[in-house]
C-alpha cells in the first residue's frame, strides 16, 4: 500500500517530499514532545509507542492534506493517544480484577481458542512485516524487536535519527493499514 500526499502523488519510504516535510517540520519537535510526555503522563511507560503512534497518526492526516501546524497537531496527537492509552489500562485493570474474581480455575496459561489467535495473529504480522520495504522492515526489527535506540540504529544503518524516526512512522501505519485490512477481509 502506498501512502498519498494531497495531491494524489504516491509518497514511498524514500519520497523525499515526505522526508524533507517530516524531517523539518516533525521531527525538530521531538526532544520537547517526549519531555512533555513523560511529564504529562509519568505513569506511561513506553513513550517510544506513543510517538510513533503520533507519527502515524500525523501521517494519516498529512496523506489527507489536514495539517496546518505540523507541531500542534503532533502534540494534540499525542496527548489524544496517551490519553487513550490510559483510559484502555484502566479499562483492563478493572476487567483483569473482575475476572480474577469470578474465575474458579487454578491454571494460569491461555486456552486453546487463545493460542490459536496468538499464533494466527503472529503469522499475520510476519505477512505484514514481509510487505514493507527492506529498510523500513529492518528499522523497526532494529527498534521493536532488539530495542536499539534511534541513535543506534542510525549509527548502524548510516542513516540519520530523522530517517530512522520516518522509517518507524511509516512501517507502523503500513503494519496497522495491513492487519486492519485482513481483519475486515476476515470479518466479513
Amino acid at each position: 500500500m502506498t501512502l498519498l500526499l494531497p495531491r494524489s502523488e504516491p509518497a514511498t519510504p524514500t519520497d523525499p517530499n515526505l522526508t524533507d516535510w517530516f524531517a523539518r517540520e516533525v521531527q525538530p519537535h521531538e526532544p520537547k514532545l517526549r519531555a512533555w510526555l513523560h511529564a504529562s503522563f509519568p505513569s506511561l511507560s513506553d513513550v517510544d509507542d506513543l510517538v510513533q503512534e503520533s507519527y502515524a497518526r500525523l501521517l494519516r492526516a498529512r496523506q489527507g492534506g489536514r495539517i496546518e501546524n505540523a507541531k500542534a497537531y503532533l502534540f494534540a496527537t499525542a496527548r489524544n493517544a496517551a490519553l487513550t492509552l490510559l483510559r484502555r489500562h484502566q479499562i483492563i485493570s478493572l476487567e483483569s480484577v473482575e475476572r480474577t474474581e469470578a474465575l474458579s480455575v487454578l491454571e494460569d496459561r491461555p486456552g486453546v481458542a487463545e493460542s490459536l489467535d496468538r499464533e494466527q495473529e503472529l503469522r499475520l504480522l510476519a505477512q505484514a512485516m514481509e510487505t514493507l520495504p527492506a529498510r523500513c522492515r529492518h528499522v523497526l526489527v532494529l527498534q521493536k524487536i532488539q530495542q536499539l535506540s534511534y541513535r543506534e540504529i542510525a549509527e548502524r544503518l548510516g542513516i540519520t535519527e530523522s530517517t530512522v524516526n520516518a522509517q518507524l512512522a511509516k512501517g507502523v501505519l503500513r503494519l496497522r493499514d495491513f492487519m486492519r485490512a485482513r481483519r475486515e477481509q476476515g470479518g466479513r
